[in-house]
């Protein structure tokens, strides 16, 4: 059996200290010369180390994991959050462990204990309403941590999240132009997630600024909802009038673009406007208006956040809020 190459002979073969190598390892560049990290770099790379995430966690004190939890991770904002978080902390010399909670505070407990038990140096985390106890105690373990897309009002802590409240305030205000009269929002329940309350928020108080009214249907992430979601359509929806139905959830909107399509309104009459899925709604017929969010540059900027504050640099919190584009296309006039 070959003998296990160390980070003492990676040290001897750069023909600088077990420290220096330690260093390079951690991404510490600072104090390094080019030369010396272009030696260690040709010694690992001829000899194949990976260091020990063990021993590196015992040395540094820190394990390199960074835990992210998910409210969904079925959707394309949350793949493109995702990817810009590991651009970083590729850069940074982390590793990533992801969970999706479905929006479950059991799921949650379960996702946080075991990240706590593999002892991530801190979390990137989607949180739910029911998410304040693991806050405390993530808080009394002293990791770092960061929200992202939603936070808790109440709880002071780094955040990334986009203007939902403008960018749905906005939208309405436009389509009142463009000729719609009446008006639909068909949503999940708006109470799990702050970043639901301030969609649905920008949509009312648009509305009622410019004295119009609306109807409301609260559906569950679940396909059997379809069938519901066709009959509130066909029973509130007059097709003579110009009408927008609003979908402010990444996964509701493929099941309510499939209902509209079935119950054959005239789309953009019947206008239809949602949130992201950029990877169909381009290429749906017609094409659907959405809300689009930098999703991987709130990853990215979440992830930034987080490992500055695991190395050190703790200060005042952060927080970060991005703008949405609103991309208009063929289901609204």
């Amino acid at each position: 059996m070959p003998k296990k190459v160390t980070i003492t002979d990676i040290a001897q073969l750069s023909e600088t200290s077990k420290t220096t190598v330690s260093f390079y390892l951690n991404h510490k560049f600072e104090k390094m010369s080019e030369e010396t990290r272009q030696r260690i770099e040709e010694a690992i790379q001829k000899t194949g180390y990976k260091p020990s995430v063990i021993a590196r966690s015992m040395n540094s004190k820190r394990t390199h994991l960074i835990g992210v939890l998910i409210g969904d991770i079925t959707n394309t904002f949350s793949n493109q959050i995702v990817k810009g978080i590991e651009t970083v902390t590729k850069e940074k010399g982390y590793q990533v462990i992801i969970g999706n909670s479905n929006y479950d505070s059991k799921n949650e407990d379960h996702y946080i204990e075991n990240m706590l038990n593999l002892g991530v140096d801190g979390f990137i985390i989607q949180p739910t309403s029911n998410f304040r106890k693991y806050s405390r105690i993530i808080n009394e373990k002293e990791k770092a941590m960061v929200f992202f897309d939603s936070q808790l009002y109440e709880h002071r802590t780094n955040w990334v999240k986009t203007n939902n409240y403008d960018a749905v305030y906005d939208m309405v205000q436009v389509s009142i132009e463009k000729g719609y009269t009446d008006f639909v929002m068909i949503t999940a329940d708006t109470s799990l997630l702050s970043t639901r309350i301030e969609r649905a928020s920008g949509f009312i108080d648009a509305l009622s600024e410019k004295n119009y009214d609306y109807q409301k249907l609260i559906i569950n992430q679940d396909d059997s909802d379809a069938a519901l979601v066709e009959e509130f359509l066909d029973k509130h929806i007059n097709r003579s009038n110009n009408t927008l139905v609003f979908v402010p959830n990444c996964w509701a909107l493929h099941m309510v673009f499939g209902v509209m399509k079935k119950l054959k309104f005239e789309m953009p009459q019947i206008g239809l406007v949602g949130f992201d899925n950029l990877e169909w709604t381009n290429f749906s017929s017609p094409t659907v208006t959405t809300i689009v969010q930098p999703a991987y540059d709130e990853g990215r900027e979440a992830a930034e956040i987080l490992i500055s504050e695991v190395e050190g640099a703790r200060s005042e919190e952060k927080q970060k809020i991005f703008d949405c584009n609103i991309e208009w296309k063929g289901s609204t006039l």
